[in-house]
């Protein structure tokens, strides 16, 4: 009895570092960070991202670009950008910040 407790405890916690490790990588979807979106989700994210900026069309033209080759949109409306640094480091032909 005593052996098979001590496995069934080894296998919780054995899950429990399965889970914590994929949550770290970034294995959830819809969070931020490198490579955390699917394609399909830049539209709903950039909607997120441009909502409160007058320039609203080239907000999601830019973004949506950005994110198409990223897979990532920060959060919040404006800033936050090391969380994602593709998204951060991706600049213009004049050295200024492509992605909104």
């Amino acid at each position: 009895m005593a052996k098979f407790f001590a496995g069934f405890l080894l296998a919780l916690i054995a899950i429990s570092m399965v889970q914590t490790f994929v949550s770290a990588s970034g294995g959830h979807r819809g969070g931020f960070g490198p490579g955390s979106l699917t394609s399909s989700q830049c539209p709903g994210q950039c909607v997120r991202r441009c909502s409160k900026t007058q320039y609203h069309k080239p907000c999601m033209f830019f973004c949506q670009k950005c994110c198409a080759k990223c897979l990532c949109v920060p959060p919040g409306f404006y800033g936050n950008k090391q969380v994602c640094p593709c998204y951060n480091n991706w600049k213009t032909k004049e050295g200024g910040p492509k992605c909104p």
